[in-house]
């Protein structure tokens, strides 16, 4: 007998299908080479199946980018020190935020290729904030553990505060991604001995630590620059 249940699971059941199909090809052939068609004809099935779920290619993409990343997020929710981030000082959510970039660099440069894609696509294809709510508002929720360290910082003064939040987060998330992006797509100087990447990556970890862990400022005047060292 069909009941409702087992209709919504086919339904998700294809849906889930499509996204999987769209990522795979968007990461292998880039999205703008990739039509509807060629989605249907991965799936196995008519191109008319694929527009009922997505009306057009735009839609489609933003869903495959915010399915994609939000199973990413959860992941990363799930590696945690401690589950409750208010349980850690905000130095350790920091460095564990900055620890997750290097962890996407080592187990999913696909996601990095295909974010680079997409950040290519979503500006030539000229899509609108509207239509990006979908991405932006799951985005929102690394801003939301952002927020979190940010607030503890100003209670327990492990981290700086003297800049402000978005600004600070702004700063942080295009250095990192832009980094283990290039990186992963291999955008990068390749000196006559090669290089170590996690290597590099954890050095430029480091040195946002530095920047940004609370303590006495001292400058360096000969260097014509700024350190800050614990109290």
């Amino acid at each position: 007998m069909w009941t409702s249940s087992r209709g919504e699971k086919k339904i998700e059941a294809r849906r889930n299908e499509l996204l999987q199909k769209g990522y795979e090809l968007f990461t292998e052939r880039n999205i703008e080479s990739v039509t509807m068609r060629d989605v249907a004809n991965a799936v196995g099935c008519g191109i008319a199946s694929v527009y009922r779920y997505y009306k057009s290619k735009p839609v489609f993409v933003i869903a495959v980018a915010t399915w994609v990343w939000s199973g990413v997020i959860q992941k990363n929710r799930e590696k945690r020190p401690h589950p409750d981030l208010t349980a850690m000082t905000a130095e350790e959510i920091f460095s564990f935020f900055l620890e997750s970039f290097i962890e996407l660099y080592r187990s999913r440069p696909d996601l990095l290729r295909f974010n680079q894609f997409f950040n290519i696509y979503i500006r030539s294809a000229k899509i609108s904030p509207e239509m990006l709510k979908p991405y932006q508002n799951m985005i929102e929720e690394l801003k939301e553990r952002f927020h979190v360290m940010y607030r503890k910082a100003e209670s327990d003064r492990t981290i700086r505060t003297d800049e402000p939040e978005e600004e600070m987060f702004s700063t942080i998330l295009h250095l990192m991604l832009a980094a283990v992006t290039r990186y992963a797509i291999g955008l990068v100087y390749i000196p006559e001995n090669g290089f170590d990447a996690e290597k590099e990556l954890e050095k430029q970890k480091e040195a946002l630590l530095l920047r940004y862990r609370n303590g006495k400022q001292v400058k360096a005047e000969t260097l014509g620059s700024t350190f800050y060292e614990k109290p």
